[in-house]
């Protein structure tokens, strides 16, 4: 069972993260499950309906981030997702890249054929780049992507601390 600490957190992440509210309720609930759960054992854990579930089940297989198991002798699926956090990672920043990035930048090359502008042709360039770094990050594999994340920072990009004052 999920506390209301881990529901609310889990939602509120997912939703940050563009999951629909029951999706991210879902996906908690299967991540933390000591056995795949099956759809009926969602509504209770989660808290939602049958539909809702059954809808962010979809959402999270459109995303990636849960599967369908088969338990032999029965009929109904069961849900798994990754146990590896950087593989979690991976797929958010995949799905990201092409629900978000992906649409900006064509929507700004489209606005830069009707109306060249310097300022958006800048705005643009920076966002296909940062698109491009996105997606090479959600191509790595989770151990590559955890070692350049936790890697640390150059010299330049720590901030210095300050001196506490001693009375």
């Amino acid at each position: 069972m999920l506390d209301d600490g881990l529901k609310t957190l889990f939602a509120e992440t997912g939703e940050n993260l563009g999951l629909t509210r029951p999706a991210s309720l879902c996906f908690a609930a299967i991540w933390r499950a000591p056995n795949p759960p099956c759809a009926d054992d969602l509504v209770q854990v989660a808290g939602i309906s049958r539909s809702n579930v059954s809808t962010a089940l979809k959402e999270l297989r459109a995303w990636g981030l849960v599967a369908v198991t088969r338990v032999p002798g029965d009929r109904r699926e069961f849900f798994v997702a990754p146990a590896d956090p950087w593989m979690l990672v991976r797929q958010m920043l995949a799905e990201r890249e092409r629900r978000v990035l992906s649409p900006a930048v064509d929507r700004l090359r489209a606005l830069r054929q009707v109306a060249p502008d310097g300022a958006l042709a800048e705005l643009s360039e920076a966002l296909e780049t940062m698109a491009l770094w996105q997606a090479r990050l959600a191509r790595l594999e989770p151990a590559e992507l955890q070692q350049l994340m936790q890697s640390p920072p150059a010299p330049q990009d720590r901030k210095k601390k300050k001196k506490s004052k001693k009375s």
